[in-house]
């Protein structure tokens, strides 16, 4: 009895070859530089030749503006979850959440550059931004109590307390300054965290 032809997965589901990959991920860091310097507005040919592959290969990864937009906030809350693990291990407490929050401000300047279309996506995918708040709480978390327990911040601030205060940062007008002025704010932030030695 001859057997069956072994099923194929459809294409979505297939892994994408290493040049499609390549394609792929250039396309993503090229729209968040994009979205962080001119919004989400910003022309997906333009995009494309920054990535340096044609307008057709960017619609094969991301048929809608919408789901680049999705694609780039979920890597900015991914490398922001791996840079807290990374800073945790290499670097004192305290260097390592002010390193962190210092890459925060980075995640703000794509989520301002995105805000549109992520109010949209907000509407239509709200477990998105309840993962990401996840995501994020948990990266915070874990620097802060490491700080905290170590006695090189006050044990006094939460979590919230922390992201709400990061999270003022994005409310800054724009301007020309806007990223210099945000580092500014987490010095700022981080001399009143510390504990007097």
């Amino acid at each position: 009895m001859a057997s069956a032809p072994p099923k194929t997965a459809p294409p979505m589901l297939q892994p994408l070859r290493a040049d499609a990959r390549r394609n792929r991920d250039k396309l993503i860091e090229a729209a968040a530089a994009a979205f962080a310097a001119s919004g989400v507005e910003t022309s997906l040919e333009e995009i494309a030749r920054k990535a340096g592959v044609g307008i057709g290969t960017l619609y094969r990864h991301f048929p809608t503006r919408e789901h680049l937009v999705e694609v780039v906030y979920r890597r900015e809350l991914e490398a922001l979850a791996t840079a807290a693990r990374e800073l945790a291990a290499s670097h004192s407490p305290d260097v390592a959440l002010e390193e962190w929050m210092h890459r925060f401000v980075g995640y703000i300047a794509a989520k301002r550059g995105m805000a549109g279309s992520l109010k949209i996506l907000m509407d239509s995918n709200a477990s998105l931004f309840a993962e990401g708040s996840g995501i994020l709480r948990g990266a915070a978390d874990g620097l802060l109590r490491a700080a905290a327990d170590q006695g090189f911040i006050r044990s006094d601030i939460d979590t919230t307390d922390l992201l709400h205060a990061l999270s003022s940062i994005y409310s800054l007008p724009a301007s020309p300054e806007w990223r210099d002025r945000s580092n500014r704010l987490i010095g700022l932030l981080m001399d009143g965290l510390r504990t007097q030695k």
